[in-house]
């Protein structure tokens, strides 16, 4: 029934059958599924944003605002809108709900773009502009976050991409991440990852490998001396380095 998520949105869609190819994953195995969708809904979404940051923030340069909306726009940004919203998601015969928030983070989230693209083409059929009926939508879901975010809000969700700028700042080689351990079933696996960057190491674990290699970075950042104080990288031979996880100097 897809008057509940029409009331959630405040849109009433003319063409159901838009609506139900946005939330129609590939696994599925029904057609027209939602690929396309996701297609024009990423370019729909990457264009409301756009404005609203640049409308929001009239004193923030393309850098930063480049960062604030790449984390606006993330899988886990998306996904977490969609679950809001209770998306009623089409998906393989057998699959368990349940599985969705965890296996299924991806398809929630394309299916969210997918949705944006099938309100802008449904207004577009009845004659209206489509793109004002996705600003709004995307408006309000986000303004409120855009208003309060500082420059460097993207650091605390950025943390790989902070540390390889750190590291070419401190002339350090580039961050290498490595998969020590998966663990868990398949559908809430578990990852363990070991990054390191010169003579600093960290170790973490979470739900996904992006999350762990994220947390592995930002280990590290926070073990990072002030850049007045260059690290000295171990001397050949030396085999040692420094572990973040239990601060001691590890063979």
């Amino acid at each position: 029934d897809p008057r509940p998520l029409e009331v959630r949105l405040g849109y009433r869609f003319r063409n159901p059958a838009l609506l139900d190819q946005a939330l129609t994953h590939p696994s599925s195995g029904i057609h027209p599924d939602n690929q396309r969708l996701e297609y024009l809904g990423d370019a729909l979404l990457r264009a409301a944003l756009s404005r609203l940051l640049y409308r929001e923030k009239p004193t923030w340069q393309e850098g930063a605002l480049s960062k604030l909306q790449h984390l606006l726009e993330r899988t886990e940004t998306l996904c977490a809108w969609a679950e809001a919203l209770e998306l009623p998601l089409v998906m393989p015969p057998g699959m368990d709900p349940r599985k969705l928030r965890t296996a299924f983070r991806k398809p929630l989230a394309d299916a969210m773009e997918a949705l944006l693209a099938a309100l802008f083409l449904d207004a577009e059929a009845a004659g209206e502009d489509g793109f004002p009926r996705v600003f709004q939508l995307v408006e309000a879901h986000f303004l409120d976050r855009v208003r309060e975010a500082t420059e460097d809000a993207w650091k605390q969700h950025d943390a790989k991409t902070q540390l390889q700028e750190e590291a070419a700042r401190r002339r350090l080689p580039a961050p290498v991440y490595t998969r020590l351990a998966q663990t868990g079933p398949a559908h809430a696996p578990r990852f363990h990852v070991e990054a390191v960057v010169g003579p600093y190491r960290a170790e973490a674990e979470a739900g996904s490998l992006k999350r762990a290699q994220a947390e592995a970075a930002r280990r590290i950042l926070e073990s990072l001396p002030p850049e007045t104080a260059s690290p000295r990288t171990p001397g050949k031979g030396s085999g040692k380095i420094r572990s973040v996880r239990s601060g001691k100097v590890r063979p």
